[in-house]
């Protein structure tokens, strides 16, 4: 790459710091919780900016029937396409909506307040930043004068707190877009090419009510689910065993993250329901996964045979691995992320789930890189006062439009 490019890029980053940073507080301040997934508002508020920036956004609503399936009120999918000649097409893939803000904030969660250098906000982090990063690199791109081969899409979507239904998969499954290689969102300071899956189960007991001066006379719905909870918890013991070979992965887990039922304090519980999430390292087979539970639930249920145990699957999101084609990718951006940052960012994997699986799952390699701080923790991410040091929002930006000029042959 000459450097002349090189120093555009960066010229171009530095000059345009406020924008980028006013860009990222505008769709901070717009709420995207989901649940309850009322996204359309946070997607029309992006369309409207990008288009400021003087981009042509497609903006794909997605029909009522699916929202409400998956769980929310409304979704749409924004794509912008920028060919610049013959040549292979990098997909940008970032998320819009959010977890809830939840208790114990100190700042405003929707107002993108700025202390100290780090920005505050639900979604800074994770990752409406990425939208930012994605959009303004690409912007950098198109004014560095550099003659490219292919070209660049950004993908906007709002369902990935409700698991990418509709959102990128949807787009690669229905043909609106058919990437060769894909960049999903990520934090600064490493390359993910690899992350855990995730099985959600939900379990319903059922029983029998009755009086609680005659709990004999019905079925304990609750005690039945204690048996199950027991005996998954002490299941639980047995992963710390398993280590996965890749970086950052770690062990798998369970968690039982939702439970209710019962009528009131005096009547014998007859319904109790719960939902577990047991995430899945890469070198584990899903289906051996959820059969495995399924027979230490069933085995427990056994004690309680009056007792009804239903198991049913809520999700299923498999597990990322690297990929040869996805090799030259993640080498860019750790050479240019190493310059930028300057220190060693090497590629390894995260214990997460992201809709980087539905890129996968299409045959797309993906990689995943963007700007947030060094962990998930320090960014406060899903938890009270969520956090962006602007300073690694432009790095991030620096670094991948290096890379995507790289990667089509900057010249």
């Amino acid at each position: 790459m000459k450097p002349a490019i090189r120093n555009a890029i960066h010229a171009f980053i530095e000059a345009n710091r406020d924008a980028e940073t006013r860009f990222l507080a505008q769709i901070v301040k717009v709420p995207s919780d989901n649940p309850p997934g009322d996204c359309d508002p946070a997607a029309a508020l992006t369309a409207k900016l990008l288009e400021g920036l003087g981009f042509t956004v497609e903006s794909h609503k997605v029909s009522t029937d699916l929202v409400r399936a998956n769980g929310m009120i409304s979704a749409s999918n924004l794509i912008v396409r920028r060919r610049f000649g013959a040549g292979p097409t990098i997909a940008l893939n970032a998320h819009g909506d959010v977890v809830p803000p939840g208790a114990g904030w100190t700042k405003d969660p929707y107002g993108a307040e700025i202390v100290d250098g780090w920005m505050y906000g639900r979604g800074v982090a994770v990752s409406k930043s990425d939208i930012a990063t994605y959009a303004f690199a690409l912007l950098a791109l198109e004014k560095s004068g550099a003659k490219l081969s292919g070209a660049i899409e950004l993908h906007i979507t709002y369902d990935e707190e409700a698991g990418g239904e509709i959102g990128p998969r949807l787009l690669l499954e229905s043909g609106l877009s058919h990437p060769d290689l894909a960049l999903g969102a990520g934090f600064s300071y490493g390359v993910v090419t690899a992350h855990n899956g995730a099985l959600h189960l939900e379990v319903e007991v059922l029983g029998r009510s009755a009086h609680a001066a005659k709990p004999f006379t019905g079925v304990d719905a609750l005690e039945a689910a204690n048996a199950v909870l027991s005996a998954l918890y002490l299941w639980r013991r047995g992963l710390a065993a398993k280590v996965s070979a890749v970086p950052g992965i770690g062990s798998p887990q369970m968690t039982v993250g939702l439970i209710s039922g019962g009528i009131n304090t005096n009547v014998v519980p007859d319904r109790v329901v719960f939902r577990l999430d047991r995430r899945m390292i890469p070198e584990e087979n899903p289906v051996e996964v959820e059969a495995e539970l399924r027979e230490v639930i069933a085995h427990a249920a056994k004690a309680y045979p009056e007792a009804k145990v239903d198991v049913r699957r809520i999700l299923l999101a498999e597990p990322l691995m690297p990929t040869p084609a996805g090799e030259k990718l993640t080498r860019t951006l750790c050479v240019f992320a190493s310059e930028i940052i300057g220190e060693e960012i090497k590629a390894g994997g995260v214990p997460l789930y992201t809709d980087a699986r539905h890129y996968a799952k299409a045959g797309v390699p993906i990689v995943l890189y963007g700007a947030g701080p060094r962990t998930i923790e320090e960014a406060n991410a899903h938890r009270a006062d969520e956090r962006l040091p602007l300073a690694d929002l432009y790095k991030a930006t620096e670094i991948v439009a290096l890379t995507l000029a790289e990667m089509l042959g900057a010249d």
